[in-house]
This record gives C-alpha cells, structure tokens and sequence, in this order.
C-alpha cells in the first residue's frame, strides 16, 4: 500500500523541493500539502495551484488566524514571554498550532507520515515534532533536512532547475524568512556574520528604520479586560483586525525591531532579525497595565513565571503539563488586570502616555508629597528599624571583633 503522507506546505524554497523528493523516494507516495495560515499574507496566494502543479496530489490552505491570536499569543502576551530579554517568539509560538493540525489531519486522511521542511539545525524540528507526538504520537515524521544529501539553498536551487520546477526565489533574494501575523524574521546572508550591520534598506518588510520614521509621533490607546485587549482607541475590534492595525502603524514608527544572537535548542548560537511592531506594542501596553494592577510579590513572582514560559514556547514544549500550569497562574494575576493604556510611538520608541484601571493600587493619598491621612511619616521610623536590624547586628558583631 502506497504511503500517504501530509506535508506542512509554505510555498518557500525547502517545501517546494521536498515535493519532487518525497515522490522520488517513497515511489508511489500520496502526498496532501497543508498550509497553515497563520498571518504570512500574500505568502499563501497560488500555494493550491503551485503544490499541485509540484506534484501534490492535494493542498489545503487553513485560516487559522484567530484561533492562533487567542490560544496562543494572548496567554504568551498575558505571561509577558520574552526570550532571552529579546526575542517575542513569533516564530516559536506559531509552531505549536501548526503541528497539532497537521496530525489532526493526518488522523483524519488515514495518514502514514507527516513530514517538515525544518533543518537539522534548527529549532522548528524540535516544535513541530513535539507538537505532533502530542497528538499523534504513532505517526511516522519524516524530516529531510536530516536524510537527504542537499547540503545547502543553492543545491536546492539547482534540485529544482534540473527538474524544470519554478523555484520559488533566487540565489540573491534567499533570506531565510518566516512571517505570520505576530512577525517577520530574518535569518542568513550578510546576517550569518554577527560583526555586520544589518541592511534595513533591504531587509525590512514590515516596517521602516527608527531613522527613517516620521518625525511627528503617533497615538495609541489600547483597553484590555482580564488581561486580553478588547478595543482600540475606545472602539471595539477583533483580534485579527486588531494587530494588523497594530503592525501598521508601529511599523510605519520603527517599533519592534530586534538583532539578536540566540540561543538555539539545539546548542549553537544564531543570529536573526526579527519585526515586530504590533506584538512589541501589545507587550509594552499590557506591562504598563500591570503596573498599576499587580502588587509587588505577584509582579516579581510573574517575572520568574515569564521567562520560565519564554523557554518552554522557545523548546516547542507548549503541550506539557508545565505550561499548562503556568498559564493557570498567570490567568489567576490577569483577573484585575482591566483598564486602558495610551500609547506614544516615535521613531522606534514606545512611550507611555496614561493609563487608567478600576482595578489600580494605585492611591493618590499615599503616594503624594503631601501628607495624606492613610500614611504617618513617624511610623517609618520603627519600620526602618526592624527592617534594618540585620544590618545593625552584623556591623555590631564587626565592632566586637
């Protein structure tokens, strides 16, 4: 019986090989192409024909935009997940979705394999297939990067030519570049080399150079209800609605643009650009509200909680019993997290302009120069002493000695 077998189809370079390779090394193989779309935009246009046309037996293209905004980057947003101080792991978060709807259908085509195009070098081979055991744990995953003897995008390139295959790009243009509707990153080129600068001229798509922004700011107000965003300038909108605004106008102001050198699940170091300009907004908008919300314990406890949750969406361990939990906490921190925040871009900056919440520990009575009647400066005094009494009782025991 011949092999059927799904394969998480983008159109790009890698994918658009493995077609002609899959049928030429599982002969007599079935393959369903399956796009998942998660924001790349004109990206998916022609992926139907063009997989077909490859020798795909059939291509789906889902839309699964909101549900990837909801599931997945609202609870990331809410535990204000940042990987190594830098990255907002648009990348990372989208990998998980994807992989549990290709063995959704897999399971539903009667599937014997799911394949990737992610490298062995990579990290999308360990989200994908994590992913994938979570839900299909008996499927056979095929990864070609880590068995076929293509070596580099130029050999791809000339896999394609000799098979009269269109090839998706050309030898200049092959940035390796992965967009949804959170980001765009950019990977390879003059990048692979830390000490070069990257060419913005060239490399951005989502946006323009802090310099090259307009010299009059931008406004934004953005009201959040247990933590989630629900409006924008006082207006109900969708989630989807939402960050393509977003990514607009904090792109035309040079916001969310990061040069990081990462490190990989796999053990090495890469360097990527990545363009975020909504979700570095959403984040900004969301901390100032918790600022006001959140009391000191809980605000630094979060901190942990959010790098700890930045790792494992990094690692492609999104279905665990750990970040399950984690969520959990941090839904618990985002009951009285409701309120609105303004917003200032200008030319890369994001600077706070108000924020407002029914839900503030704020109090203006203790907080003022002047003195108000919750707060008695003398009781400072006794506090002071007991808080310092440590300190008292080594410098004492130093005398002695």
């Amino acid at each position: 019986m011949a092999e059927k077998i799904v394969l998480a189809y983008s159109g790009g370079l890698d994918t658009t090989v493995i077609i002609p390779w899959l049928k030429e090394t599982y002969e007599g193989c079935e393959i369903i192409s399956v796009c998942i779309d998660v924001g790349q935009g004109k990206e998916t246009d022609g992926l139907v024909e063009k997989a077909i046309k490859s020798g795909s037996a059939e291509c789906q293209v889902l839309d699964v935009r909101k549900e990837f905004i909801t599931d997945y980057i609202y609870p990331m947003v809410k535990a204000h997940a940042v990987y190594e101080s830098k990255y907002l792991l648009g990348t990372s978060i989208a990998r998980p979705l994807i992989g549990k709807i290709l063995a959704e259908i897999a399971l539903e085509k009667g599937a014997t394999a799911i394949c990737h195009g992610a490298t062995g070098k990579g990290n999308d081979q360990i989200r994908f297939e994590l992913a994938i055991k979570a839900y299909a744990p008996n499927l056979k995953i095929i990864a070609p990067w880590r068995i076929w003897d293509i070596t580099s995008r130029e050999q791809e390139l000339e896999y394609l030519k000799e098979r009269g295959i269109e090839a998706p790009m050309t030898k200049e243009e092959s940035y390796s570049r992965d967009r949804n509707l959170w980001h765009l990153s950019h990977e390879g080129l003059e990048l692979e080399d830390p000490a070069n600068e990257p060419n913005f001229d060239k490399l951005l798509q989502l946006g323009v150079s802090p310099e090259k922004a307009p010299d009059k700011p931008a406004y934004v107000e953005l009201t959040f209800e247990k933590g989630i965003p629900t409006k924008l300038d006082g207006k109900d909108i969708g989630p989807v609605e939402l960050l393509d605004y977003l990514n607009k106008i904090g792109g035309e102001n040079g916001i969310g643009i990061a040069d990081l050198v990462e490190n990989r699940v796999v053990g090495m170091k890469s360097r990527g650009v990545y363009e975020t300009p909504g979700g570095t907004i959403l984040y900004f908008a969301h901390r100032d509200l918790e600022y006001l919300c959140l009391d000191k314990q809980t605000t630094a406890f979060k901190e942990i909680i959010g790098t700890k949750f930045a790792e494992l969406t990094y690692s492609g361990e999104w279905f665990t019993p750990l970040r399950e939990a984690l969520s959990a906490f941090v839904d618990k921190t985002q009951e009285t997290v409701t309120g609105t925040v303004r917003l200032k871009l200008y030319k890369g900056n994001i600077i706070s302009a108000g924020a407002t919440s029914p839900y503030s520990l704020y109090n203006e009575n203790l907080a003022s120069f002047t003195t108000g009647e919750l707060y008695d400066h003398f009781d400072a005094q006794g506090f002071i002493t007991l808080f310092g009494l440590p300190i008292k009782v080594r410098a004492l025991m130093k005398q002695d000695k």
